[in-house]
């Protein structure tokens, strides 16, 4: 299928991220903290370790259904934007563009906000608090100015990646599978380590956490229902960005192949190695140590100081650092690709959809996306807007998912040379699970959920002025 937004004499993007960069992205994304902090909450919320071994297992075949449909809808459709596209294409202009209103003004930007504070943080342990303490406090024409080394390594993160991306798709392709390959071998080390050094044993994994602790857990998440879909929405948000690779699918090489090898083998690296570094955290600790952690510290920091002593603090830290970075650097690499998409469309900022002469980028939407995910990190709003979204991020993953039905009923001859493994069956659960999950989200936490709504219906006076500039 041919792109519908290319246009005679106009510049392209460049195809330059293989095989092995794209599926990094997912990779990427997807390994953040979550890895690092989810177990002992899950462990809270279904009280023995089998069964939370079980959640992420559920959890990774859940998104693993996901990439599957997401593989044929990309390989047919690779252009730069990604669920913006496919969502403007099956549902029309308003859908995709308040997808990409979401993305751009809250979800992707606010993500980054958050990873560039974290990395800070972690940076701050990993140097014994010397950030923290380095502050400058000013009054400027009655306004009060606070300013911490925390802040400025944040926004120095967000800038840094930002030049990255701007040099060429290539360097930050090769970038993001550098940073990938170290945060795959981190994981895979605190893993490893606990099975060679850990004072462990394997009765641990049929043992109950439920006497624990449980610091900051409510009450209702934790045992039965309440407390599996708990857990379940856990390790969903650990395995988040699996998806994330489809606004780069402009700029990837043979995408017809490498889309599917980058959803399919990335969600598969990622998921063997969270079921491989929490059976060793659940070898090395009891379930009731693991859910008694701290909620200020994690479970890879306590089982690292089991033959590390105090030095595993700042040793997480580090981990935690380059993990936080990997992340940052790869969502705003293939994030950038939606307000491009937009602008193009004319639904957005049109300057924005001008590629960079020399690298042949979208640079402009690159320092846009800094730009506000700077000011949103200097706010520190990021969190709560991040979390008001949750609802509608999960809503649209549903009609991205529903998109493929549509595809293959008004668009039967275009070329798939990818089908969706298991039509109809793999992509009709994940629509049901996604859909039980929306419930849940809507009745356990309805004001973050009106609050998403509140965020795209924000969007649509920006929708109304485009819309009808694009069509004078």
């Amino acid at each position: 299928m041919t792109d519908e937004s290319a246009a005679p004499g106009r510049p392209e993007l460049t195809r330059g991220v293989g095989p092995w960069a794209a599926i990094a992205v997912n990779v990427a994304n997807m390994i953040g903290t979550g890895v690092f902090l989810k177990t002992r909450v899950m462990t809270c919320n279904v009280g023995h370790a089998r069964t939370v071994l079980l959640v992420w297992i559920a959890a990774g075949l859940l998104s693993l259904a996901g990439t599957f449909s997401y593989s044929e809808i990309a390989a047919m459709m690779p252009e730069a934007g990604g669920d913006y596209i496919y969502l403007r294409r099956a549902y029309g202009r308003l859908t995709g563009f308040l997808f990409g209103w979401m993305s751009v003004a809250v979800a992707r930007t606010g993500s980054q906000a958050a990873l560039a504070v974290g990395l800070a943080i972690f940076m701050n342990v990993a140097l014994g608090g010397v950030l923290e303490a380095w502050q400058i406090r000013s009054d400027v024409l009655g306004v009060r100015f606070h300013i911490s080394g925390l802040t400025l390594v944040a926004l120095a993160a967000i800038w840094a990646v930002a030049l990255i991306n701007c040099a060429s798709v290539v360097a930050g392709g090769r970038t993001t599978l550098i940073v990938t390959i170290a945060k795959v071998v981190l994981v895979f080390g605190v893993g490893l380590a606990a099975f060679l050094f850990a004072p462990g044993h394997w009765s641990n994994l049929g043992a109950s956490g439920l006497d624990g602790t449980c610091e900051g857990v409510a009450a209702s998440a934790r045992g039965g229902v309440a407390g599996f879909g708990a857990a379940m929405l856990g390790a969903l948000w650990a395995y988040d960005g699996w998806n994330n690779v489809a606004s780069l699918a402009g700029e990837i090489r043979n995408p017809q192949r490498n889309l599917p090898r980058a959803f399919i083998g990335g969600m598969l690296v990622v998921g063997a190695l969270y079921l491989f570094v929490n059976i060793a955290y659940y070898y090395a600790l009891t379930p009731v140590e693991i859910a008694s952690v701290p909620a200020s510290s994690s479970v890879a920091t306590e089982v690292l100081k089991r033959f590390l002593g105090p030095i595993a603090v700042s040793v997480t830290a580090v981990a935690l650092m380059v993990s936080s970075f990997g992340s940052l650097h790869s969502s705003a690499l293939a994030s950038s690709r939606i307000p491009f998409a937009m602008a193009r469309d004319g639904l957005f900022f049109r300057g924005l959809a001008k590629l960079s002469p020399r690298s042949n980028v979208p640079a402009r939407a690159v320092v846009a996306e800094a730009a506000w995910g700077s000011v949103l990190a200097l706010s520190g709003s990021y969190d709560a807007l991040t979390d008001s979204v949750v609802f509608v991020s999960w809503a649209f993953y549903g009609l991205s998912m529903a998109s493929l039905f549509i595809f293959r009923r008004t668009l039967p001859e275009a070329p798939r040379p990818y089908r969706a493994l298991g039509y109809p069956v793999v992509p009709l659960m994940f629509l049901l699970a996604t859909g039980a999950l929306l419930v849940n989200t809507f009745v356990a936490e309805p004001r973050q959920a009106l609050q998403g709504v509140a965020v795209l219906l924000a969007g649509l006076p920006f929708y109304w002025w485009w819309s009808h500039a694009a069509a004078r």
